[in-house]
C-alpha cells in the first residue's frame, strides 16, 4: 500500500513550529520513526530550532504530552510517535483506543492538529517493516501530514 506522497509545501508550513512527542517503549522502532519525521521536516525547509521534541514513557502518556507541548511551545502541529504491538491480552486494544481518542479530543479542544504517528501492529515484524528507512518508514508521512495540516488550517 502506498502512503502520502511528497507535495509542494507552502512557505507557511516551512516557517511553522512543530512538536514531536515520542515514546520510550519499543525504542528501536520509535527512534527510527522519530529520526525520519524530523529529517523530513528539515528536508522540507523547517528550521531545526522550530522543532520541539519530548519523550514520554508510553503511548498512554502521548495525549497529555502532546497537549502540553502544543500549549507551552505555541506550535502549529504536534506529531505523536509510538508503537503499540498486539500481545495476548486486551491491553493493546485499551491503550490504542485511549491514545487515539486522547489525541483526537486534544485536537478538537485546542484547535491544534495532532498527527497520530502511533503504529498499531499485530506483531513486531509489521512494526519493524513500517519503521525501516530502507522500506516503508512512516516517519516521513507523519511529517508531511503535519505540514499539510498546517496548510489546510491556515
Amino acid at each position: 500500500m502506498k502512503g502520502l506522497e511528497t507535495s509542494a509545501v507552502s512557505e507557511k508550513a516551512k516557517k511553522a513550529s512543530y512538536g514531536i512527542v515520542f515514546t520510550s517503549w519499543n525504542a528501536d522502532i520509535v527512534q527510527e520513526l522519530l529520526l525520519e519525521a524530523k529529517k523530513e521536516l528539515i528536508n522540507q525547509g523547517v528550521n531545526e530550532n522550530n522543532i520541539v521534541i519530548k519523550e514520554v514513557p508510553g503511548a498512554f502518556e502521548l495525549p497529555l504530552a502532546a497537549k502540553v507541548v502544543a500549549e507551552a511551545n505555541n506550535v502549529s502541529c504536534v506529531i505523536s510517535i509510538g508503537a503499540i504491538i498486539k500481545g495476548d491480552t486486551p491491553h493493546f486494544d485499551f491503550i490504542s483506543q485511549a491514545c487515539l481518542d486522547g489525541l483526537q479530543n486534544i485536537a478538537i479542544e485546542t484547535g491544534i492538529p495532532m498527527i497520530c504517528g502511533v503504529l498499531t501492529t499485530n506483531n513486531i515484524e509489521q512494526a519493524k517493516e513500517r519503521s525501516d528507512s530502507n522500506r516503508m518508514n512512516k516517519g516521513k508521512e507523519f511529517a508531511l501530514s503535519a505540514m499539510n495540516m498546517v496548510d489546510a488550517l491556515g
